[in-house]
């Protein structure tokens, strides 16, 4: 066990006001949470957050908590808040996390949260659920199951599934649409961009940008950048998101050729050296580079600085790496997840869907849970629609209603149309299928 879980307790009353201002806007993790609370499912469960750690958060832990839970939080030094911390432990939640630990207390701490065997652990990036499967796979013996939150979290976990190494179910709550939609496309396009602004100090209107990846992340990034009048150029792998990017008005290239021309590249894909030696060095001079999401060495650091690459301090989080070809170029908060890092994360409104759907599927595994194979599982359709449905009343929103014409013409249209599932709801039926 580490001692001094958290950094300074007396940072408590700036953290609950931050904590209390994001509570205004996060009425769907309220009502959720609410709803968890009258059911009873919560009572005495063992609910383990490893989430960025501020005041949206706190939120979530913090209803968590009303609602009978059991919960501790951890987080990594670098996306932590101290004074949220602080506020946290106050509040009675147990809290692994301070923004001077070093890896080893990281570690430390994480293991430590394993220790207190939860039974539900709701993690981002999966670091946590693939620790415990090499460091303590006895905390696995009671763990209902897990939910991941991001996308580049998922794909180790699917690896583990493959080869038969994932010891619980998981629950892919970044696949669910009120998560991915919003979250990737809207929240975390918006806050990575302003952040990086935020350090660059310059305005995009007229700047080349060139994205690597057009998934929802990149997508969110694109939009953003033209709403603010960067050019964009986008580079992508995949042949139909290629077409998709250039049907949205963007210009489509290679990627090493398009680093040539880019005053600011940005990987958007969440896999390691996406932007690699040859790209930086293909660099005008002066360009910057930083990534929207990310996992480490997204941007290949360790590789050009073996290949003769210098680093030297620029500014706040901004970083000049003197090339081995001569040019100086720019490095964004050591390219990692720079909203979290550097930015006050995505916006609350998002966020609170995202944890809307996280609260949602705590509930799944409390409920089914001990049915589920130990497998990477998408959540129900239905939990999107609780989700949305929370946050359009929230809004004052009106959903509309099938007619009985409709209803009464798409009956018939079943009747001779057996491919079509029972299952599927009128409502579904008339505003589409979904992806």
């Amino acid at each position: 066990m580490v001692n001094g879980r958290i950094l300074d307790p007396g940072l408590w009353q700036q953290g609950q006001d931050k904590i209390d201002w994001a509570a205004r806007f996060m009425p769907v993790t309220r009502s959720l949470c609410g709803q968890l609370a009258e059911s009873g499912l919560l009572r005495g469960k063992k609910i383990a957050l490893v989430l960025v750690l501020e005041p949206k958060t706190a939120n979530l832990a913090l209803e968590l908590a009303k609602a009978g839970a059991d919960v501790s939080v951890m987080c990594h030094a670098s996306s932590t808040r101290d004074d949220t911390a602080a506020a946290l432990d106050r509040a009675g939640v147990t809290v692994f996390s301070r923004t001077d630990a070093t890896t080893a207390m990281d570690h430390a701490f994480a293991l430590d949260l394993l220790d207190q065997r939860p039974d539900i652990l709701v993690d981002d990036g999966s670091s946590i659920t693939r620790l415990a499967h090499t460091d303590r796979p006895a905390a696995l013996e009671t763990m209902i199951g897990a939910t991941e939150e991001t996308t580049s979290g998922l794909r180790p976990l699917r690896v583990m599934q493959a080869a038969g190494e994932l010891r619980i179910p998981v629950l892919a709550a970044n696949d669910a649409l009120c998560k991915t939609l919003f979250d990737n496309g809207y929240g975390t396009g918006q806050s990575t961009v302003l952040t990086m602004l935020d350090l660059l100090g310059s305005p995009l209107a007229g700047r080349n940008v060139v994205i690597a990846g057009y998934g929802y992340v990149g997508r969110g990034v694109a939009r953003e950048v033209a709403a603010l009048g960067g050019r964009v150029t986008i580079a992508e792998v995949d042949p139909v998101k290629a077409l998709e990017a250039a049907f949205a008005g963007f210009r489509v290239d290679a990627l090493a050729r398009a680093a040539r021309t880019a005053d600011l590249l940005i990987s958007a894909t969440g896999i390691a050296h996406t932007i690699d030696v040859e790209h930086l060095l293909a660099l005008p001079e002066g360009a910057a580079v930083a990534v929207s999401g990310g996992v480490d060495q997204e941007i290949a650091l360790d590789a050009v600085l073996a290949a003769g690459a210098t680093r030297h301090p620029a500014a706040a989080l901004v970083e000049r790496f003197a090339l081995p070809n001569g040019r100086n170029i720019l490095i964004l908060d050591d390219g990692g997840c720079i909203n979290c890092t550097a930015g006050e994360g995505n916006p609350i409104e998002i966020m609170d869907l995202a944890f809307g759907v996280q609260t949602a599927a705590i509930e799944h595994l409390l409920t089914h849970g001990a049915g589920l194979a130990n497998a990477v599982h998408l959540l129900p359709a239905s939990v999107d629609d609780r989700v949305a449905r929370a946050k359009l009343a929230a809004m004052g929103a009106r959903l509309d209603v099938p007619s009985r014409a409709q209803q009464e013409f798409l009956g018939g249209w079943r009747s001779t149309n057996p491919r079509l599932s029972a299952e599927s709801s009128v409502a579904a039926s008339i505003t589409g299928a979904r992806s």
